[in-house]
């Protein structure tokens, strides 16, 4: 017993005197100050409210000095992450895929959720009065979209149906490309066009009461009864927080617990943070992205625009 008791005693003070060695630093004293980028909204300049609570919040949460850095665009803040000058980006789903493209030294960590549950967006293709039977013959008949820089209503069906194999020019006879969302809405309302590229809300948890352009739809006075959707994209996922893979797990592991317990624990650090998405943060992984990504390969693919 007593050789059981010194043995551990030795190793405790073997431990002690590890953790106590100058020569081994903390992930903290590696890093220095922990730097997060973040793109202000457009016309802030480079202010970003509550910046000094913010700071404050993230400070607490990993234990070391924290500075926020405002990028001036999300080509920017890629760049500074791929560099390595920042550990910590919020992006938008297309910013994140772009940055992941980049640099294969980004993770996703979390991403926000609405109050009803909605995690992203999904494109469809929607009908009125059985206009258009279905996606095989969307060749045949007149299809509205939204102008072709439109996430939700001409990137995201152009792509997911490009993943699915079935790859369709932007120019394509058939396709209509509106000067904005609620032009293309109206080619439907007024029977000008047969089928119109849209958008609907997401959730984890199954079918949804009416969204996006199926609930605008519905309020300009189309028949819930006569609209139908005739084909329905991927999760395009709402953009995420991202740490550099290198990031210590520790360091990982109290940002997303930090985030995932911030809208029940502090909801005005959260609204500060997050003013899109009500509903808090969930852990989300590159699969997540896969969407996001599809719509960076179309994009490359097409070439610059004229």
């Amino acid at each position: 017993m007593r050789v059981a008791l010194k043995t551990y005693a030795a190793l405790m003070l073997a431990q002690v005197a590890l953790w106590s060695n100058p020569a081994h630093a903390d992930w903290r004293d590696d890093i220095g100050t922990f730097r997060i980028g973040i793109v202000a909204e457009p016309g802030a300049g480079n202010s970003v409210p509550g910046l000094a609570l913010l700071t404050d919040a993230y400070t607490k949460a990993l234990g070391m000095k924290v500075e926020f850095v405002v990028a001036r665009n999300y080509a920017a803040l890629i760049e500074a992450q791929a560099n390595a000058r920042i550990e910590y980006a919020i992006y938008s789903a297309t910013a994140y895929a772009t940055a992941s493209q980049r640099c294969l030294c980004i993770e996703p960590l979390v991403a926000p959720v609405d109050s009803d549950g909605a995690i992203g967006i999904r494109s469809v293709l929607l009908t009125r009065d059985g206009k258009l039977p279905d996606l095989a013959a969307m060749d045949s008949h007149r299809i509205a979209m939204a102008p072709p820089d439109s996430v939700g209503g001409s990137l995201l069906p152009l792509a997911a149906l490009a993943a699915e194999g079935r790859k369709i020019a932007e120019d394509a006879p058939f396709l209509v490309h509106a000067d904005s969302a609620e032009a293309a809405e109206t080619m439907l309302v007024d029977g000008k066009a047969d089928g119109l590229f849209g958008w609907v809300a997401a959730a984890t948890d199954g079918p949804r009461e009416p969204s996006g352009t199926q609930a605008r739809l519905e309020a300009a006075g189309v028949s819930v009864t006569a609209l139908r959707i005739v084909w329905t994209s991927g999760l395009l996922r709402y953009g995420p927080h991202a740490v550099r893979s290198d990031l210590d797990p520790e360091a990982k592991r109290r940002l997303a617990v930090f985030l995932t317990n911030l809208k029940s624990t502090t909801p005005d650090i959260y609204d500060l943070l997050e003013s899109k998405h009500s509903g808090g943060f969930a852990r989300v992984a590159p699969k997540d992205y896969e969407m996001a990504a599809a719509i960076v390969r179309f994009v490359s693919d097409r070439g610059p625009q004229q």
